[in-house]
């Protein structure tokens, strides 16, 4: 009883901790004064409050390893079948590169703090999670909107599809992609490092997320959100007009194809990706631009649990459960080897 007593004194001196942290922030920024404005060297990240879930800590584990192991499977079955020797299927190993170096970022350290209802993260450490983690949400806008090009050249230009979409052509789009996303997260990050936190290093959040370390700083705003408004133009806005251009396209051109058999074999082909498009941009929606003022803490933590850990784990089931192609392709490794 007394163990319990001391866990419960312990999560409220924290919370109310945060609390005052928060106000201090809130203060010094409104009033433009410097109150204790120290270098901070570490963060605290709070998690979940309370005694250790040992049933979500198993079911993060769990959808940890099946993510990682579930894109292997699909980097490996692209790499060593020839029938998946195509453009769609590189971008689709890229997207599973992606979902890995996402959860591998994220996960071990959530499973940590989880696990010890709390924990720090030094000041770089933060500073590198954000980093690669912002680069891994920039990468996927990029490459999404780079797979729905692939599949408006496949419907709508089917005789210049191998002329246009080379290989050369490919990996260079996909490096476009990977070096566009990165230098956009390290500009952020960069600005981001330069903010004052005025002694705050409490986030009530599972890993350095934007929202959070924006929250506590007691730094002005204006040029962080000047970058990020800038940023949304070639990340958000242009992508999500070229997704919807080309599948506004796609559509017409199905609908044209008089054979009904033709017709499901291409809506096919875009569904899988459609799916994937659909709910990454719901979930960036319900964490970034959706009001949370209203909302608990422990619902934005499990609001952000659904692009960190969810979505690379759906990616995979979409396509293998969708794709005739991956289906046949896992059973002649099968086959193969066993």
């Amino acid at each position: 009883m007394t163990i319990e007593m001391q866990s419960t004194l312990e999560i409220k001196e924290r919370k109310a901790e945060y609390s005052g942290a928060r106000f201090k922030s809130k203060l010094a920024s409104s009033s433009g004064k410097k109150i204790n404005v120290t270098d901070v060297i570490e963060f605290v990240l709070l998690g979940f409050q309370g005694d250790p879930q040992l049933f979500l800590l198993f079911l993060l584990f769990v959808l940890f390893f099946l993510t990682i192991c579930g894109n292997l499977l699909i980097i490996i079955l692209v790499s060593t079948s020839k029938n998946l020797h195509t453009p769609m299927y590189f971008f689709i190993s890229q997207l599973s590169i992606n979902d890995i170096l996402l959860p591998v970022n994220i996960v071990p350290n959530l499973l940590y703090i989880l696990l010890n209802n709390g924990g720090t993260i030094t000041f770089i450490g933060c500073m590198t999670q954000f980093l690669f983690f912002a680069s891994s949400e920039a990468f996927e806008c990029l490459l999404l909107t780079v797979m729905s090009y692939d599949r408006y050249v496949a419907i709508c230009n089917p005789l210049r599809y191998t002329s246009i979409m080379t290989s050369g052509h490919c990996v260079r789009l996909a490096a476009i992609s990977w070096l566009v996303g990165f230098s956009c997260a390290f500009s952020v990050t960069l600005t981001i490092s330069r903010l004052k936190f005025c002694g705050v290093n409490i986030i009530d959040h599972l890993f350095c997320d934007l929202l959070p370390l924006r929250e506590i700083s007691c730094s002005d705003m204006f040029i962080l959100n000047l970058q990020l408004y800038l940023m949304g133009v070639p990340l958000v806005i242009i992508p999500s007009i070229i997704i919807v251009i080309s599948y506004a396209n796609i559509v017409r051109a199905i609908l044209r194809i008089p054979s009904n058999i033709s017709r499901q074999k291409a809506f096919s082909t875009c569904s899988s990706h459609l799916t994937v498009v659909f709910i990454f941009y719901l979930t960036l929606f319900s964490v970034y631009c959706l009001p949370t003022s209203g909302q608990s803490s422990d619902m934005n933590k499990i609001t952000s649990l659904l692009y960190t850990v969810f979505t690379p784990l759906f990616n995979p089931i979409i396509y293998s459960l969708r794709n005739q192609d991956i289906k046949k392709a896992v059973q002649e490794n099968i086959q193969k080897y066993v």
